[in-house]
């Protein structure tokens, strides 16, 4: 079945934890992870409730294919109302932690309420037990890690966890799973630790059985496998150089966005590159790059493993951070560097290391630290505000603001509010590039017309994870479209949304779709679960899916006004690049994608939709 057919609620408020079966109608919709697990939230809470508020809930969910043997299925979603955005947020994470969950036989954890003090959920098979977190409150993430792992002596024990940007209430704070996997966007770590919840620690031996045809699952797998293998992007780009191997590449057609959008290209791209990290420094003749490093049943493996330089002024003093640890990936990379102009590697992996630390979403604050940079340069914000010079390019002003915003300190806890709420509190609310309030990620959606259109439309806010037409616009997966027509994107961006819903409700990775099509999917779905699986109907669940996401957001609030894009983006034309001289053409897209919807022209589902989606 797939399935454990299991829930765990916990009521923090009562310190209660109690198992529930799984809604198998709603799972037969939603099928898992992304989609059931917002299934139930939208079903719980009141779409207008205040996102750090005890009436706020939190969810952890698996899919169907986690902790099997398909290719990528360790995957896991943290899905709740976002307090960055206002929005529903939905933010998945790799690792070993969510097969582990799995493993110990639950499909998704319910967290309601508000715990008096600081606790942890401990998990050992069917048993669940909430217990004190006291001395565990201000510690980092790795820390959190590795007292609990010696406190029930067990090194193989998973752990999910808030640094103290989750404690601080960093409105953009990640939960770090395995050190440096993260449910990383919107703030999900905020809502964790508004509940006083320090940590998730999981252990699971029962292992992930009822595959319903399991000759059929296998076949499937071994095939997706293969495909995987023999792709140039999965099977050799990915594990090489990791997403980092698309620094140079988006860079080099002018995609870039760079100083806060100011700009399209960055001159110190290069420096700050997949490879860069290749090559030997000559302060210590070693590479930045250790190795790279794979996630539950991965056969891709693109995360890195780095080093940062002992010698630079961020760590000279600081041995703790000299080892090898995880390491930058391409939107990191770029929000840490190229949003800010700052081109030295190391000062990037610190910044970086200290968001894996501490439970911070990168992209966020990189991009935050844009719009700050930004107002400093105007002269809106001076040296006596910041507490330091902070200039476009200034390594040392991102490695010490990232410090003061893990540790919520002095001008720290503005950054840890979100460039919105930062620049429209100095007065250029129009500097914040965001939609719905979350910041963008590495690609300019001027440059790249469909990634504008996907950045507007996204129920999470700006996301590129949630329609990544990237693939078709720059790489021709699975097919070639030119990056600066407008014609086509709405119905290219449509399909690329269902299908990731698909993706992220399965328990799969997404960068799986560089290679796979829905092809090379539902066949793993179809042996793994009971029922019809047909790519008909799970092109239906992906539209399901978006609907429903879009109900919530609408209902909490939000409307056709919020699928905008900064006036940047919409009247500054890119100065170089393949598309100088271009302008983000929303207009001229959205009332297609609407439309495509089979929604009003005010953004909103018709009767008729919601009737054939059966929401």
């Amino acid at each position: 079945m797939a399935w454990t057919r299991k829930i765990l609620r916990v009521n923090l408020t009562q310190g209660t934890c109690s198992s529930e079966p799984l809604n198998m109608a709603w799972a037969a919709q939603y099928l898992g992870q992304r989609g059931l697990a917002s299934k139930y939230l939208v079903s719980e809470i009141d779409p207008q409730v205040d996102p750090l508020s005890p009436e706020n809930k939190l969810i952890y969910a698996t899919g169907p294919l986690t902790g099997t043997m398909a290719s990528t299925g360790g995957r896991y979603s943290v899905i709740t109302k976002g307090p960055l955005t206002g929005a529903i947020a939905c933010s998945n994470s790799g690792g070993y932690f969510g097969a582990e969950l799995k493993s110990a036989g639950w499909d998704m954890i319910i967290f309601e309420g508000k715990s008096p003090q600081p606790v942890y959920l401990h998990i050992e098979n069917q048993q669940a037990t909430l217990l004190p977190a006291d001395d565990l409150w201000g510690k980092t993430v790795w820390d959190t890690e590795g007292t609990l792992k010696k406190r029930h002596q067990d090194s193989l024990l998973r752990v999910s966890s808030i640094g103290r940007a989750g404690e601080n209430q960093v409105l953009f704070a990640a939960i770090v799973n395995d050190l440096h996997r993260a449910a990383g966007r919107s703030g999900v770590g905020a809502v964790m630790g508004s509940k006083n919840l320090k940590a998730v620690a999981v252990r699971g031996t029962l292992g992930v059985g009822n595959i319903a045809d399991p000759k059929a699952f296998m076949a499937a797998v071994t095939a997706g496998k293969k495909v995987l293998a023999e792709n140039a992007v999965t099977g050799q780009g990915l594990p090489t150089y990791g997403t980092q191997v698309l620094m140079n590449v988006i860079n080099e057609m002018g995609a870039s966005p760079t100083r806060n959008h100011r700009d399209v290209q960055f001159e110190g791209a290069r420096k700050i590159s997949a490879e860069a990290m290749h090559e030997k420094r000559a302060t210590d003749g070693r590479t930045h790059l250790v190795t790279n490093q794979a996630c539950f049943g991965c056969t891709i493996a693109c995360g890195r493993i780095s080093r940062i330089d002992e010698t630079h002024f961020s760590v000279q003093t600081k041995p703790e951070y000299w080892g090898a640890n995880g390491g930058l990936e391409y939107e990191s990379a770029w929000a840490l560097g190229n949003a800010n102009g700052v081109d030295d590697l190391e000062a990037l992996q610190y910044a970086n290391l200290l968001c894996n630390e501490d439970g911070m979403d990168p992209i966020s604050f990189g991009a935050t630290v844009g719009a700050v940079m930004e107002l400093f340069e105007l002269g809106i914000l001076t040296r006596e505000d910041i507490g330091l010079d902070a200039p476009f390019g200034s390594a040392a002003a991102l490695c010490r603001l990232a410090e003061m915003t893990v540790r919520g300190e002095g001008f720290g806890k503005i950054v840890g509010q979100g460039s919105k709420r930062l620049c429209t509190q100095y007065g250029r609310p129009e500097l914040s590039m965001t939609v719905k309030g979350q910041e963008f990620p590495a690609y300019d959606g001027r440059a790249l017309q469909g990634m504008g259109l996907a950045y507007a439309t996204s129920n999470r806010g700006a996301c590129h994870l949630r329609g990544y037409v990237v693939s078709s616009e720059v790489f021709g997966i699975p097919v070639k479209t030119d990056p600066r027509d407008t014609d086509g994107k709405p119905e290219l961006l449509k399909a690329f949304q269902d299908a990731t819903a698909i993706v992220d409700s399965s328990g799969l990775c997404v960068f799986t779709t560089f290679a796979w099509t829905l092809n090379d999917i539902q066949p793993q779905i179809q042996a793994a679960c009971p029922g019809d699986w047909s790519l008909e109907s799970l092109l239906a669940m992906g539209e399901r899916i978006w609907n429903l996401e879009r109900d919530f957001n609408l209902a909490a609030g939000l409307s056709s006004k919020d699928d905008t894009l900064p006036p940047r983006l919409l009247t500054e034309p890119c100065k170089t690049g393949a598309s100088k001289g271009m302008v983000a053409e929303l207009g001229k897209m959205l009332p297609e994608y609407y439309r495509l919807r089979g929604w009003t022209p005010d953004g909103v589902p018709t009767t008729a939709t919601r009737a054939r989606l059966g929401l």
